[in-house]
């Protein structure tokens, strides 16, 4: 299979709440009927009576908390490119805080890993180095960052493979695929850098590493930069 580059297009998903808003029936009000030569007696019709609905609920279902499925992600799904165009844009302006739609969800993280502290491991070691990548990317791109512009993503789906339960201390398996590339352009020239690892939940990819799967230092990493498109390379599980 060739590996082919997937170019990015305007992309964007809304999920839209059904809210029902419950209007409360109008009321009206009987006086006595009274003429001018005749005295009628209070009316005995029945006051009317006012039904308040049940105040309506919604709930939101977030999706790291549904079950993982076997379905293999695409490369151009619009959700999938929506999200690598947020990771570059948070990039560009060296704000993390912005590429979290791109980044695997805790709620999934923490099905799929069968270890002690799950939830500090996701936010001190994995949120906290992908946070430190996407600075060093910025880094890297230097003084003319903001003219920087995302042109595509490679994803190497030939080495895409799936991960089974059990396997580097996990409850839930998911697909994998290392070393994608993201594609740019600036002042002209093309440039990428890698993905270290793509993994799925529920049939769409996310980012669990972009610098380094495994690093020997606390700072942050930016994988394989090089002019042109680069290549992807094949990498084991875990």
């Amino acid at each position: 299979m060739v590996r082919r580059l997937v170019p990015l297009v305007a992309a964007s998903a809304a999920v839209a709440a059904l809210v029902v808003w419950a209007v409360p029936p109008g009321a009206h009000r009987s006086g006595p009927v009274s003429a001018p030569t005749t005295s009628v007696p209070p009316s005995t019709t029945p006051a009317p009576t006012t039904t308040t609905p049940p105040p309506t609920t919604t709930t939101t279902v977030y999706l790291g908390a549904l079950p993982q499925t076997d379905a293999l992600p695409s490369a151009t799904s619009p959700q999938f490119l929506a999200a690598v165009q947020a990771l570059f844009r948070a990039i560009v302006a060296g704000t993390p805080a912005t590429a979290g739609v791109a980044f695997f969800p805790q709620s999934a993280y923490l099905q799929v890993k069968d270890i002690a502290n799950a939830a500090t491991d996701y936010q001190t070691r994995l949120v906290g180095d992908y946070d430190l990548d996407i600075l060093a990317a910025h880094a890297d791109l230097g003084p003319g960052a903001a003219t920087a512009s995302l042109t595509g993503v490679s994803v190497p789906m030939q080495y895409a493979h799936w991960v089974p339960a059990g396997t580097c201390s996990n409850g839930v398996g998911y697909y994998e695929v290392a070393n994608s590339r993201m594609v740019y352009t600036e002042a002209g020239v093309t440039r990428s850098f890698g993905i270290a690892s793509l993994i799925s939940w529920r049939g769409e990819w996310y980012v669990v590493h972009l610098g380094a799967v495994v690093r020997s230092g606390g700072g942050g990493v930016v994988l394989d930069p090089e002019s042109g498109a680069g290549r992807s390379a094949p990498s084991s599980t875990c």
